[in-house]
């Protein structure tokens, strides 16, 4: 059953990936885009209004927006996946915990093509390839279990009170804003810095910066902090799914 269900899984993330390919070319572009734009803004802002940046501030804000497009979109698309197919799960019999993890692989994948070409951009930029990319394994590991937590739990709440998808993109938005994605932890004077540093988005964002770079290997620490916060949350939205599962096909369409 487990093996079917993997199957199931993998299959259906391939079909969703064809599937968003032939309804739209622009979806790819569109993940390239949005952090480019994002960035224009920002360095506009806080680079050339405010002379705030810093050296190397640009590829360190891009590196922050892309890694957070792929945690955004997961928490978002996993989160309302749930949501969107509950025509199906009346239909079907499959654990309601399918629909989000094949939205968040299927994010999983657009994000490596995406990382590829920010790997071609910082090479171009003059930051090289080094040994301690062998790190970001650990680190992208960490981020996908943690974005999957949290979409998890939005994937279980959403069918129940659907109004509060709005309240999540505000609170996403500002959890952006506290998290290291456009500024550096460095540039944070004390005390703050240490309070941020307890978010572990605050922690990836930075060590993957560090490793992109400056070729730092991650502070295990705090990596390891961070990963079991990430296995928390995973295990926590799993069990909140599991628990309102049985509510799920009973929901009006």
């Amino acid at each position: 059953m487990r093996q079917h269900l993997i199957e199931l899984v993998l299959f259906s993330t391939y079909a969703e990936l064809r599937a968003e390919r032939a309804r739209s070319y622009l979806g790819l572009i569109w993940w390239v885009l949005d952090p480019a734009m994002q960035m224009a803004v920002w360095w506009l802002l806080i680079e050339v209004i405010l002379h705030a940046g810093g050296p190397g501030y640009l590829p360190s804000l891009l590196i922050g927006l892309t890694l957070w497009q792929w945690m955004k979109s997961c928490m978002t698309h996993g989160g309302y996946a749930i949501w969107s197919n509950l025509a199906l799960i009346r239909q079907v019999h499959l654990p309601p915990l399918v629909f989000p993890i094949v939205a968040m692989l299927s994010d999983t994948v657009k994000f490596l093509y995406i990382f590829a070409v920010l790997l071609v951009i910082l090479w171009i930029s003059g930051y090289p390839p080094n040994l301690a990319y062998f790190g970001l394994l650990p680190l992208f590991l960490a981020m996908f279990l943690l974005s999957a937590g949290v979409g998890f739990v939005i994937a279980a709440l959403v069918p129940l009170l659907p109004d509060l998808r709005f309240v999540i993109e505000q609170v996403l938005q500002v959890v952006m804003y506290l998290s290291g994605v456009v500024f550096l932890l460095s540039n944070v004077p004390s005390p703050l810095r240490e309070i941020l540093s307890l978010n572990p988005i605050a922690v990836i964002m930075d060590a993957a910066r560090g490793i992109l770079m400056h070729g730092q290997w991650p502070n295990w620490v705090g990596l390891t902090k961070a990963s079991l916060i990430a296995l928390a949350a995973c295990a926590i939205g799993a069990f909140v799914v599991a628990r309102l599962a049985p509510r799920f096909p009973k929901l009006a369409v």
